[in-house]
């Protein structure tokens, strides 16, 4: 049972709710988030917010999720991140693979 319960940990999913700040609309932000989280396999969705920001909403194991955040910060070469506001939560939806939502 030890076994069991370990192995559940490993694979707990957590849930990055991640605010992307700067200038990252037209730049290609959405499509470089999920490229950087499906290799992860990581489910979720990105999304540009109506005041410029890009809203990103990752649910997977928290090492896999750190690594996207770090991805976040650099962003693409054409992106300019000012701040990434991250808030970890309980997943608070049921996402099957990644993807843009509109």
């Amino acid at each position: 049972m030890i076994g069991v319960m370990s192995q559940n940990n490993q694979n707990s999913k957590e849930e990055l709710y991640a605010v992307v700040v700067g200038d990252v609309q037209g730049v290609g932000f959405r499509y470089f988030v999920i490229q950087e989280a499906q290799p992860l396999g990581l489910h979720g969705y990105v999304r540009n917010d109506s005041n410029g920001d890009v809203e990103v909403v990752a649910q997977g194991p928290r090492p896999a999720l750190e690594r996207l955040l770090l991805s976040l910060r650099k962003g693409p070469p054409a992106a300019q991140v000012q701040d990434v506001q991250t808030t970890w939560r309980e997943p608070s939806i049921h996402a099957s693979g990644f993807h843009m939502r509109w």
